[in-house]
């Protein structure tokens, strides 16, 4: 039986090459066939003038959303945030774990991969796994739970590994607790490792790096700031060529100013636009839960009870709009929201990109960036 060919007819499309033109997009049974100037015979068409075609967006650092953590690890909870992120115009994300009790970590991890076995195909698919904790720095640990913190173990991931179904994708991990840096090595071809919520200097980062991690998580969070004698774990990241840096581009965890930076400093080959979002996103204000610790909701911000800035309550949707809005070029954000976080985590031979042959996965967008629909 022949393939139902849908066109996306004269749109504005985000190429492979993360420049626009003009042009249609052919796909079937879920997956992009040709970009071509033609429309075939017999096709459903789909008109998208005036509208710009970007591969649907890719989070691969969020907790939680629409009153949801992934602490719950319940399959009505994880399809509750997989509906809210597709409406929201990501197609696949990665669910990130927190610092939490070994046996806690290890239900999470079974409870997501469950669900991305068994997903619908109409909502955002769970496209891997980020273990935000638990090997982080007490003294940088930010909103997660330092009592649970656990040193670095090559024995432990490849457990929760096999548990998660290999999908874990992306590890933080703070190079200056004691096997840090062994563990990186040891595993560095089994997962991505992230540095992170850490109070490392320069020369223990780059050692790090050596021994090949090659991401960081949230950059100026949970971090050293850029000293000019001592550039820590921002300078040898900027100095780490190939070297993917997270950034929460949501106007209260980073500033106008230090986004264009960043930019600046990393280029738009290396920033990867995260929402960090928590259960409160898309939720109206009051007190909500981040890993186990209760979070307060107050406009755009979320705080620990100590007043210490929890995760984000925006959409990664929000926070390319975000960039835009700063003074990025809109190729550069839509770069970092959909091309970089899938080669940053592995992901990027099956999404990312409007090409032949990968998910037919799209977000439409009108002229002034409002979601027109999401396929």
């Amino acid at each position: 039986m022949d393939k139902k060919l849908t066109v996306l007819k004269d749109g504005t499309v985000f190429t492979k090459d993360c420049t626009f033109a003009k042009m249609n997009v052919c796909f079937a049974d879920g997956e992009i066939i040709s970009l071509t100037e033609d429309v075939p015979g017999g096709a459903e068409v789909i008109g998208c003038e005036d509208l710009y075609v970007l591969p649907g967006l890719t989070d691969v650092h969020l907790h939680g959303c629409a009153g949801q953590d992934l602490s719950e690890a319940s399959q009505e909870s994880l399809a509750a945030m997989a509906d809210f992120e597709y409406r929201h115009g990501v197609t696949a994300f990665c669910p990130a774990v927190m610092t939490l009790p070994d046996g806690e970590i290890s239900r999470i991890l079974r409870g997501a991969a469950e669900y991305a076995k068994n997903a619908p195909a109409d909502t955002a698919e769970i496209a891997g796994i980020n273990l935000e904790g638990p090997f982080v720095s007490a003294e940088k640990c930010g909103a997660q739970n330092a009592a649970y913190i656990a040193s670095p173990s090559a024995e432990k991931l490849r457990k929760w590994q096999s548990g998660a179904g290999g999908l874990i994708k992306l590890v933080t991990i703070a190079p200056e607790l004691s096997g840090a840096v062994g563990c990186i090595r040891e595993c560095a071809g089994e997962f991505r490792f992230s540095l992170g919520h850490t109070a490392c200097d320069y020369d223990t980062a780059m050692a790090a790096f050596a021994a090949g991690a090659d991401h960081v998580t949230h950059l100026f969070n949970a971090m050293p700031a850029f000293h000019h004698r001592d550039a820590g774990l921002i300078g040898a990241a900027f100095d780490t060529a190939g070297c993917f840096a997270e950034l929460i581009c949501d106007g209260v965890h980073v500033c106008a100013s230090a986004v264009r930076a960043a930019f600046k400093l990393f280029g738009d080959d290396r920033i990867v636009l995260i929402s960090d979002s928590m259960e409160a996103a898309g939720m109206p204000d009051g007190e909500y839960m981040l890993g186990g610790q209760k979070v307060i909701k107050r406009g755009s911000r979320a705080e620990l009870e100590d007043g210490t800035l929890a995760g984000s309550v925006s959409t990664l949707y929000d926070c390319l709009r975000k960039a835009a809005e700063f003074g990025i070029p809109l190729e550069s954000a839509v770069k970092a929201a959909t091309r970089n976080p899938c080669l940053s985590a592995g992901l990027y031979d099956e999404i990312g990109s409007i090409e032949p042959g990968k998910k037919a996965r799209f977000l439409i967008l009108r002229r002034d960036l409002t979601i027109k629909t999401v396929i």
